[in-house]
């Protein structure tokens, strides 16, 4: 009996740690802030990033652009639990169905107008059309897009992350650019080698 239940004390702490660390963010840091290696001092010029200073006053890229405030840009950002990514919307661009696998996204529109949405893990889409000034959140981990439908109006967003490295997973480009046979595609989409390799060129081009 005894057996059982340091058993069953042990199936629940694993259970209880798969549980954490499913639900948790970037790890806790022990010290005010995280310094790059072979970095022993720094001073607010690393706590600082120029790097979205003149995107507002340049026009709107002819294509969609993702411009990141992350780790890998802003260093200072290891250990905060924070990013940025400023969103240029050109007139009936989109941003492709992804996932973000570390971090939810708090998209806030600034300029024109968006449809998003997500669908959540038993294929429910939620869909909203967006205002400048409106928020919408995409849950950590589910498939979310933006699309901006109009043929003659741009859009501009700026999205915050609670993860200094949330992570992005293109689905078109996870599932077509790369490794996957096109036997296993064309299997898995139901339809044939031919279909599946021209929706490949399509995105490579």
């Amino acid at each position: 009996m005894a057996i059982k239940h340091e058993l069953f004390f042990l199936l629940a702490v694993v259970f209880a740690a798969i549980l954490n660390g499913a639900t948790a963010g970037d790890p806790d840091i022990t010290s005010d802030f995280l310094l790059p290696q072979n970095v022993t001092s720094v001073n607010g010029t690393f706590f600082t990033y120029t790097g979205l200073r003149n995107i507002f006053l340049t026009a709107i890229p002819p294509t969609f652009k993702v411009t990141k405030a992350s780790l890998k840009e802003f260093p200072a950002l290891d250990g905060q639990s924070v990013s940025y990514a400023v969103l240029q919307f050109p007139a009936g661009s989109v941003n492709p169905p992804h996932t973000h696998p570390r971090s939810a996204e708090l998209l806030f529109l600034l300029v024109g107008c968006l449809e998003v949405g997500f669908v959540d893990t038993k294929n429910i889409l939620y869909s909203q059309t967006l205002q400048t000034g409106d928020m919408f959140v995409f849950p950590k981990g589910l498939v979310h897009f933006q699309y901006n439908r109009y043929s003659s109006n741009s859009a501009v967003a700026i999205s915050a992350f609670g993860s200094a490295n949330a992570g992005t997973v293109s689905i078109p480009g996870t599932v077509f650019n790369t490794s996957i046979s096109d036997d296993i595609l064309a299997k898995s989409f139901k339809t044939d080698v031919a279909t599946i390799q021209k929706i490949k060129s399509g995105l490579a081009a």
